[in-house]
């Protein structure tokens, strides 16, 4: 694995109720699915997996709809190391470039999320940092002009402030601005503690918000807006299920190896959920953790994504000119 891994454990998604939205975690639950194929490429400080669902049965199995995932997965952001970070944009950048139409033409960035609850700040704190130009036309810096793509942005905020889906707002928006295509950044929630916050997804399957954390909210994508939809998302956050979880796998393999092989191994995947429910109780169990220093953190990838985004949309136009005007 990439720079910093270390072996990671998946538990069944049956066994412990845990939910995730990275396909790649999703694929490595279930194992080998037909009509799924994955590609891994390896290097010296990441690594980046391409998962394509082809099939019902594996849109079935893994949960995920038909489409291709992207993963990037690079351990080191954790040490918010800022050539690594721009290593990885780099890298963002050409897969994007790889997933965007070339036909030119406006798209529509929505940052999806809450500005104010910082593991859900991400989609906003990009937007903040994007260079959006449908407006301009004509009015162009000289240096810029017959340079640019016409990019426009929204954040829409959360149905808790606005009583409004999200799925709503952005539907009126793409019927009155009419953009080719609606590129959707989002705060996820992974199943893997190792891939809180070095984990970036992209997907031309669109976005279900808050689907990570099981409150089945209406999905944005080509069928819900009329037009392709590509997502990107880094989990910010995992579920307290998740580390009482892994917690409980390496106890019994820790007292295992000390039994010679006997014991705790034998405990089924119904007394394991029954000690987490133990542990976690009822009001907890849906509890989500997220990192103390998650403001620093959500600020980085923020900078990071808007960096990769800025570079695939305009790259007619040098990354020194583009932060001249988005600071």
């Amino acid at each position: 694995m990439a720079e910093g891994s270390k072996a990671v454990r998946f538990f069944p998604p049956e066994q412990f109720g845990v939910r995730t939205d990275l396909a790649v975690e999703a694929r490595e639950a279930v194992g080998d699915v037909p009509g799924v194929e994955v590609q891994e490429e390896k290097r010296e400080r990441f690594t980046v997996t391409r998962v394509e669902v082809k099939s019902p049965e594996g849109e079935q199995r893994l949960g995920k709809p038909r489409g291709r995932y992207v993963t990037i997965e690079a351990y080191g952001l954790r040490n918010r190391n800022r050539a690594l970070e721009e290593e990885v944009g780099a890298v963002l950048a050409a897969e994007l470039g790889r997933l965007l139409p070339s036909d030119g033409l406006a798209p529509l960035v929505a940052g999806l999320g809450n500005w104010d609850a910082t593991p859900d700040a991400l989609g906003p704190r990009v937007v903040d940092q994007l260079l959006v130009t449908r407006h301009l036309g004509h009015s162009a810096p000289p240096e810029l002009r017959g340079r640019l793509r016409p990019v426009c942005a929204i954040a829409p905020g959360v149905l808790g402030t606005t009583g409004i889906e999200t799925a709503e707002l952005l539907a009126g928006v793409v019927a009155r601005v009419r953009p080719s295509m609606v590129i959707a950044v989002d705060a996820l929630a992974a199943r893997s503690l190792n891939r809180l916050l070095t984990t970036i997804q992209v997907t031309d399957t669109g976005i279900h918000p808050g689907s990570g954390v099981a409150q089945g909210r209406p999905g944005i994508s080509a069928q819900t807006l009329g037009v392709p939809v590509l997502a990107i998302g880094i989990p910010t956050v995992v579920h307290a299920l998740t580390i009482v979880g892994e917690a409980i796998e390496a106890l019994s393999e820790e007292l295992s190896r000390a039994a010679g092989g006997e014991g705790l191994m034998r405990i089924t995947p119904e007394a394991k959920q029954g000690l987490v429910d133990r542990v976690l109780g009822p009001q907890v169990g849906h509890l989500m953790v997220t990192p103390k220093e998650i403001d620093a953190y959500v600020g980085d990838l923020a900078r990071m994504v808007a960096g990769a985004l800025n570079r695939a949309l305009q790259p007619g136009v040098e990354m020194e000119v583009i932060g001249r005007y988005v600071g």
